[in-house]
């Protein structure tokens, strides 16, 4: 397999990654717990993996870098944390849902949003910027570099507005953490959220924020902190004050390790293989007739993401086949990205939703006569399918599960979110022979489907 997914989540992971996570699986308990070796392994761990966090970034020091699963509860986390009724808070069509969101939840709090644009390439019209700023605006959250076109935003521009008008800045660093040089300090940065399973190279369920001294966060998750349990409120000194339970004390020991290899490898170095293979790939991908590719035409203005359709094909219908056909697997869709998809002109494209990727439904002995019978896996096939959508990704796994314990061996599905099919409901309900039923299953297996259609491919 090519893997080309990094943008949602690295694979290959440095060595010194699964060593220090295996090492604290047998040397580590729970830090700040108690006074023996094992929860004294962790602490020091802990304490070791903020400093090296603290140096990458250039912190003041490591308590100002506090953990969390991911970069989405640090965003979380900040933006609830910092904005209240009354308060306007700017942000761009650049961003991705962890950032929409919680703004969107805002919104209806009485906290108001304003948006600054981009052009055809995806790119911020910063002169736009100071004409967003009002008397009651607080800050502006935005991103880094997009996930979607992989465009760097230029930090220095906004700064000389957030300075000037004395507004917070929240960086969303969730794909430029371990790639571009940050400089919190010198950059005018307040909050800087980053997820530590993209460019840090480490494993998932690890990120954090870091916090600029004076900077006051209401904190996401209270609990258990190890100090101060006698009172009623949460520890308020940081980095305590925004963590909360058991620490991911293991994900945290493999971060420390692949900070360890980057520190040794060098981020310049790093970035420079990064451009050099982008440049590879965009100019060998631009002899495809009808290709069409998204974001800064400047390969130096982007970090290492290439988004591209192919003439008018749905872009799942491509990713489908890359990985198919050639074992290449890459990203289609919306990208948790819907802002920045209007804004390409990729809503439908990008998103997918004219590809049904579903389990067909058929005719079979047993099971009352009818059961899962394949996999529709584009629209080359061209034969009756039942189109099965579920709420969740969750569901979808589940009547996979119980699709392969009824069906013979090798029979496999292809199970998908609601969002996918979004657009067909109107088609389908408006077309003949259509059906619909509120479960499948029986017993304890029944389980819930959103809609359930019969459609001639």
């Amino acid at each position: 397999m090519i893997y080309l997914d990094n943008a949602a989540t690295s694979l290959q992971k440095p060595k010194e990654v699964e060593e220090a996570v295996i090492r604290a699986f047998h040397t580590m308990g729970n830090p700040g717990r108690g006074a023996h070796e094992a929860t004294l392994q962790a602490g020091r761990c802990v304490y070791q993996v903020r400093e090296q966090l603290a140096e990458l970034f250039h912190a003041e020091k490591g308590e100002r870098i506090a953990f969390t699963s991911n970069a989405t509860e640090a965003l979380n986390t900040a933006i609830l944390g910092l904005f209240h009724k009354g308060d306007h808070v700017i942000t761009t069509v650049c961003e991705h849902n962890s950032v929409l969101r919680p703004l969107y939840r805002l919104q209806e709090e009485g906290v108001e949003v304003s948006f600054l644009s981009a052009d055809e390439n995806g790119v911020l019209e910063y002169e736009k910027f100071p004409e967003l700023v009002r008397e009651n605006t607080k800050g502006i959250v935005i991103t880094h570099a997009s996930n979607l076109t992989g465009n760097i935003t230029d930090l220095e521009r906004i700064r000389e507005v957030t300075e000037s008008r004395d507004l917070l800045l929240v960086v969303d660093g969730s794909q430029t953490a371990g790639i571009l040089p940050v400089d919190v300090q010198k950059q005018g940065i307040d909050i800087f959220c980053f997820t530590g399973h993209k460019g840090l190279l480490g494993p998932q369920g690890t990120g954090g924020l870091y916090v600029r001294p004076g900077v006051e966060i209401c904190p996401l998750k209270v609990g258990g902190s190890g100090i101060h349990s006698f009172d009623r409120e949460h520890p308020k000194a940081m980095p305590e004050h925004l963590e909360a339970g058991t620490m991911n004390v293991h994900g945290i020991a493999g971060l420390g390790g692949a900070l360890d290899y980057l520190k040794k490898k060098g981020t310049k170095e790093i970035l420079q293989r990064e451009r050099q293979l982008l440049r590879r790939l965009e100019e060998q991908i631009r002899e495809i007739p009808g290709i069409r590719l998204y974001g800064d035409p400047d390969g130096n203005r982007r970090v290492g993401i290439l988004s591209f359709n192919i003439g008018e094909e749905d872009s799942a219908y491509v990713a489908d086949w890359l990985y198919e056909e050639h074992g290449i697997a890459v990203r289609a869709g919306a990208h948790c990205a819907p802002l920045m998809h209007q804004t390409l002109g990729t809503k439908e494209q990008g998103a997918g939703e004219n590809l049904c990727v579903t389990l067909e439904y058929g005719e079979r002995s047993g099971s009352n006569g009818r059961g899962f019978v394949g996999v529709v896996r584009n629209m080359r096939m061209k034969k009756k399918t039942w189109i099965l959508t579920f709420e969740s990704t969750t569901q979808a796994m589940a009547a996979e599960k119980y699709a392969m314990e009824r069906e013979p061996a090798g029979t496999s599905g292809i199970p998908i979110p609601r969002e996918i099919t979004a657009g067909l409901w109107p088609f389908l309900e408006g077309s003949a022979g259509g059906k619909r039923r509120d479960s499948y299953g029986t017993g304890e297996s029944r389980l819930s489907l959103e809609g359930e259609y019969i459609l001639e491919l």
